[in-house]
């Protein structure tokens, strides 16, 4: 018998060793009829209910409410939706292209989708396979032979994927015989996928994830507009996925890579430059608004220098700078520090100093200190000429209630995010928040004082803040811009596996340290980060840049 500590009932029981999870889960008293547990941290990894315990461990269930439990409900409604369109429509080869607001986009080439019936018949076949309980099977193969039944399968991306980590053993998982693989853990069956659905959209259609009363709840069309045009850019640069990209990191071709990105970057600044300068008799103030480590400050500092090119004048203002003191910040509904929260800037003293610009008068900026958690003054004086223009930057930018004295025509609004263009392969996306997580990790770590375990630890508070906070405001922007570039996961790998390696497996930060290393194991390290340029949104993360932040 062995010893398990159960988090949910705050008890512990005796099991047999080598009991899976499903009995563990008996053996607490937990029941689970409605199928809502779809798998456990064990000593803070994340598992699946076949896992089997062979010594005393530290036991917590895990629904869709928890982060993981959503993300594996996500990728095992990919695969049930693989399956069917592999029996409804033989031919097609499906690609889930990315995130939206309500789920996935996704489209299927060789097939059309207004006349082939697709989506009641993909429904329908959904819900059969959903109503037969399948398991979802995991096993453990060579990694030659892994390679060679996805070459014979025709998903090219995932041989090479598999053959270019270089390990001898690779996971491979199964639904009723139909091999694939996702790189995370799965529900146990076909039977816990009763919530879902499809909807039509654009070109192909949304693969809906069952709703958490989120604010936002349909697709936004702006913001899949930017979707669609960086897919013309990575059709540019030939890298929709990561084998492609690690094939070009192996070649020799990271600077062209890195050359070709940063370039597509400045044209789009230059683009927005020149839309607000077609509004240059109107607007008097630039919002530039995204969520948390999205590049927004580089990205006023490189349009500023756009604007300058056209005549303007750009004086830049930081929202950060107008936190309140740190013993006066609002607290989240777990007590902790709630950074994200409107109510964590000082917004009387934000609106008074703007409105004294406006008026032609002269003002000392603010500086907030992240290390004494206190704002102090600059030293900084500023004030607006005939040509001059603000920009202000920071996460509510784009929230009417922080502008809401100024006249709409006298504004323009941008939202910034970090919009993933290169995917794992055809049925495995990277979240667009993994990238941000990446950048939040690297900058907290030198410039914020925090290690990863830290930071880690608040993101859930963060993404909770980014939903409630900025998503909402999103499509009232004039223009969107996607501050992803394609060769930054690999620039950062190199120095944020450290940092994720000393979060101790005693955190409850582990488990997701422990899938960003499993997550970044996927990708060619770009060791030379020299090469990077001194005015990359990249800087703000790796430092080293031509900008003052």
């Amino acid at each position: 018998m062995i010893e398990i500590k159960c988090v949910n009932t705050n008890s512990i029981v005796l099991i047999n060793e080598g009991e899976n999870l499903f009995e563990v889960l008996k053996s607490c008293g937990i029941k689970n009829e409605d199928k809502k547990i779809l798998g456990a941290y064990v000593n803070n990894k994340v598992q699946n209910m076949y896992y089997k315990v062979y010594t005393s461990k530290r036991v917590e269930f895990i629904t869709m409410d928890n982060p993981n439990g959503r993300r594996m409900y996500a990728l095992s409604l990919m695969f049930l939706l693989y399956k069917a369109v592999r029996e409804c429509f033989p031919n097609g080869e499906l690609r889930i292209l990315h995130s939206l607001s309500e789920g996935y986009y996704a489209e299927i080439n060789n097939i059309d989708i207004d006349k082939d019936n697709v989506i009641p018949s993909l429904k329908l076949k959904m819900t059969e396979i959903v109503k037969s309980d399948i398991p979802f099977e995991r096993t453990i193969i060579e990694a030659d032979k892994a390679a060679a039944l996805f070459e014979k399968a025709g998903i090219d991306e995932k041989t090479e994927l598999i053959r270019g980590r270089g390990r001898l053993f690779t996971k491979m998982d199964y639904l009723d015989g139909m091999l694939n693989t996702f790189f995370f853990e799965l529900v146990p069956s076909t039977s816990y996928l009763k919530a879902f659905d499809l909807r039509l959209f654009h070109k192909g259609f949304i693969l809906v994830m069952p709703s958490q009363n989120k604010v936002r709840t349909k697709a936004n069309s702006k913001l899949f507009s930017v979707f669609q045009e960086h897919k013309h850019w990575i059709e540019i640069l030939n890298t929709p996925y990561v084998s492609d990209l690690n094939r070009l990191i192996d070649t020799g071709k990271q600077k062209e890579i890195i050359m070709v990105s940063e370039a597509l970057h400045e044209k789009k600044y230059a683009e927005i430059a020149d839309d607000i300068f077609i509004r240059r008799n109107d607007v008097k103030i630039v919002l530039l608004a995204g969520p948390s480590s999205s590049g927004k400050t580089t990205s006023c500092k490189r349009l500023a220098t756009q604007l300058a090119v056209l005549g303007f004048s750009p004086l830049q203002i930081s929202l950060d700078d107008y936190f309140v003191n740190r013993e006066f910040t609002p607290k989240d509904s777990d007590g902790n520090m709630d950074f994200e929260a409107l109510n964590a800037l000082d917004l009387e003293y934000f609106n008074f100093q703007m409105q004294s610009l406006l008026k032609g008068e002269k003002i000392e900026l603010p500086k907030f200190n992240f290390f004494t958690g206190e704002r102090e003054q600059s030293g900084k004086l500023l004030s607006m000429k005939s040509n001059s223009i603000l920009i202000v930057e920071g996460i509510h930018a784009l929230n009417p209630v922080l502008s809401q004295k100024i006249a709409r025509k006298n504004k323009y609004h941008i939202f910034v995010s970090a919009l993933t263009q290169v995917a794992i392969d055809r049925h495995n996306l990277i979240n667009t928040s993994d990238n941000r997580l990446l950048r939040r990790i690297l900058r907290d770590n030198q410039f914020r004082g925090y290690n990863a375990e830290a930071t880690i630890s608040r993101w859930q508070s963060v993404r909770e803040g980014e939903e409630k906070h900025i998503f909402p405001y999103q499509e009232n922007a004039d223009s969107i811009f996607n501050s992803s570039l394609l060769y930054e996961i690999n620039v950062m790998k190199k120095v944020i596996e450290p940092l994720l390696a000393e979060v101790p497996e005693v955190s409850s930060a582990y488990a997701e340290a422990r899938r960003l290393r499993n997550f970044l194991s996927l990708f060619k390290s770009i060791d030379n980060a020299d090469i990077v340029p001194q005015n990359s949104v990249m800087r703000e993360f790796l430092g080293g840049s031509s900008f003052d932040y």
